[in-house]
């Protein structure tokens, strides 16, 4: 399996990061066994368990991410998993904010600041394998 997440090159440091945050606790959230277990150094100091696939951040201007995430939404294929932030979850308050909020935009103006890609190998790689490296 792989993951890729693909962030908005435009957006200030601060919120590409964010983003990029976001979108790896949402996919935690959803593949059981992608984080390792708990690991301790020689000296018994703890270190919780990180990602152990890694997780390259890839560049698309808004417009294109915007594009690549319809055209994955409009494919619906069961073996990718696709995540994506947007800036209305940016900016709200709280999850319920976020929910009302999003329920009243139509899906034209929303922003999608990143998305995240998971699932097959050699599937993910053909949908982003031309895309540069977020930088």
């Amino acid at each position: 399996m792989k993951c890729v997440m693909i962030i908005d090159s435009e957006l200030a440091v601060g919120i590409q990061i964010n983003t990029a945050a976001a979108l790896g606790i949402s996919l935690a959230s959803q593949i059981k066994g992608l984080t390792g277990k708990k690991l301790w150094d020689r000296d018994g100091k703890s270190y919780e368990g990180v990602t152990n696939i890694p997780i390259p951040i890839l560049a698309l201007n808004k417009d294109e991410i915007k594009q690549k995430y319809d055209d994955l939404l409009e494919r619906q294929n069961d073996e990718l998993k696709v995540i994506a932030f947007s800036d209305v979850a940016q900016k709200s308050l709280s999850y319920d904010d976020y929910e009302e909020k999003l329920a009243l935009i139509p899906h034209d103006e929303v922003s999608i600041l990143g998305i995240c890609i998971y699932g097959p190998k050699k599937m993910v790689n053909k949908i982003t394998g031309n895309l540069k490296m977020l930088r």
